[in-house]
């Protein structure tokens, strides 16, 4: 088959009808022609569109090595620094195309299975068909172009270190059984963005309970797998209109609590099986990190000059380039930009093939990175906020531009350099990505998206090869030889 298009992707995902439930009522019909759904499934169908464009596809493809049909680059292992540029770049085409708000795009899944299946040789310990499990369902997901969402976050119900559950009150999505046809899961997972809406869901342990054996899993299963259940969040695009909310109408990724009612996974799909030491490794040895931050580092870029380019559109707009301290928070946003661009391309410069020949990007320059953006996102979106002041809340809507108040609309909200209308599509733009929910959600994801912000610098403080340096200062002391 190889790369499909929207309306493939569109129609897969009607046809499945999995069990979703949003605000108290279980989807019935096509889920792409919900309101809850409707816009981010049209926004997902469009990159999909993208892979068939022809200013696009050699960058958005390449010729399977098994069937020489075109699949997607995100699912390209790397053998070359040039491949690791070609990943990018596509990266930066989707992620241009969404201004870098829909974080869980069909690339960032398609790069973690494609990461890992390039570390299968991790799985031997458990049986060899387990890391041939793995091989031939990345093989199905590049040669199918299928969508993901995962998942592998235990409830908030009791964070403490010493907090153990009750085999007879399962909350943490557990195996409860092994057959001849596969393994048994019971319990629930958060958070599965994008949840209902993509072909399969990747469940895997991580962190809580890992020293658990019943919590020590990973596997794929399609959307519909009987016994699978999404529990959706309220939707944050409370209207359609692109003149409203010019992001929350188009990007808004819905966010899903996963239920597992004794759910039965087939062998074949299950890559991880009751061995914490395996469990651990696929995720902290194997190729995950350098190469799914690669990708999450490329959209964060986007991001990044999408911010950058509405905060100097309000300064145009309104006229306050004047001052110093705006320009001291443009300036702050530029450095920002500049940074992560130039800790993403040291990635690929100081890139080495490992012993399977994949070509893995530096991982410490973009370790500093996602250290970097949980911190410069926020502050982001607080300059956005002091530069747009009370114009941010005096916006209008659409309907206000057609009613008999235009001309009071046209009289005292124009503005420096721009008529009212222009200035009201950019304000809502600017509140849209910093003040409404969407916005809010966007700034919390970008918070949390790899975790805990402290055990990331953690991870940073433990990783980063500082004995040369000590050594160094050291003997410029006198301390040593």
């Amino acid at each position: 088959m190889g790369i499909i298009n929207g309306k493939q992707y569109l129609t897969r995902i009607d046809s499945l009808h999995a069990n979703v439930w949003y605000n108290g009522q279980q989807v019935k019909g096509n889920i792409s022609e919900h309101p809850a759904f409707s816009g981010v499934m049209r926004s997902q169908a469009s990159l999909f569109d993208m892979q068939h464009d022809k200013k696009y596809k050699d960058i958005m493809t390449f010729t399977s090595d098994t069937t020489g049909n075109l699949v997607g680059t995100s699912y390209l292992r790397p053998t070359t620094k040039e491949d690791l540029e070609k990943r990018r770049k596509m990266f930066q085409v989707w992620a241009k195309s969404t201004f870098g708000m829909m974080g869980r795009s069909p690339d960032y899944k398609n790069s973690t299975l494609m990461a890992l299946a390039s570390s299968a040789d991790l799985l031997e310990e458990q049986g060899p068909q387990f890391p041939q499990n793995l091989k031939n369902f990345y093989e199905y997901a590049r040669e199918n172009d299928l969508s993901f969402t995962h998942t592998f976050i235990a409830p908030q119900i009791n964070r403490s270190s010493l907090h153990y559950e009750d085999d007879e009150n399962i909350v943490a999505a557990r195996m409860v059984d092994k057959t001849s046809e596969g393994i048994v899961i019971k319990g629930a997972r958060l958070l599965a963005t994008q949840g209902g809406i993509t072909d399969e869901i990747i469940i895997s342990s991580s962190g809580l309970k890992m020293f658990e054996e019943p919590f020590a899993y990973a596997f794929s299963i399609p959307s519909n797998t009987e016994g699978l259940k999404f529990i959706c969040r309220e939707s944050f695009s409370y209207d359609s209109s692109t003149f409203n909310h010019p992001l929350g109408s188009r990007f808004e990724e819905m966010d899903a609590i996963v239920v597992l009612d004794n759910v039965l996974v087939p062998w074949e799909r299950v890559f991880v099986a009751e061995n914490i030491d395996v469990a651990n490794k696929l995720y902290s040895i194997s190729n995950f990190k350098p190469l799914v931050t690669h990708q999450v580092v490329s959209r964060q870029v986007m991001k990044a000059e999408f911010i950058l380019g509405i905060a100097q559109l309000l300064v145009n707009t309104i006229a306050i380039g004047e001052y110093g301290h705006v320009k001291e928070k443009i300036s702050e946003i530029i450095v920002a930009v500049e940074n992560h661009k130039a800790l993403l391309l040291a990635s690929e410069m100081n890139a080495k093939p490992d012993k399977h020949g994949t070509m893995v990007p530096d991982v410490t320059p973009l370790s500093v990175a996602i250290v970097q953006f949980p911190k410069v996102y926020p502050r982001f979106i607080e300059i956005l906020q002091l530069l747009g002041a009370s114009g941010l809340v005096s916006i209008p809507t659409e309907a206000d531009l057609e009613s008999p108040i235009r001309a009071d609309i046209d009289r005292y909200l124009q503005s420096a350099t721009t008529d009212a209308k222009t200035r009201i599509q950019l304000f809502r733009l600017a509140w849209d990505v910093s003040m409404s929910a969407f916005g809010s959600r966007q700034t919390l994801y970008e918070r949390f998206f790899f975790g805990c912000p402290t055990r990331l610098a953690m991870g940073l403080y433990h990783e980063y090869d500082r004995k040369e340096l000590v050594d160094e200062v050291a003997r410029g002391l006198g301390f040593l030889d």
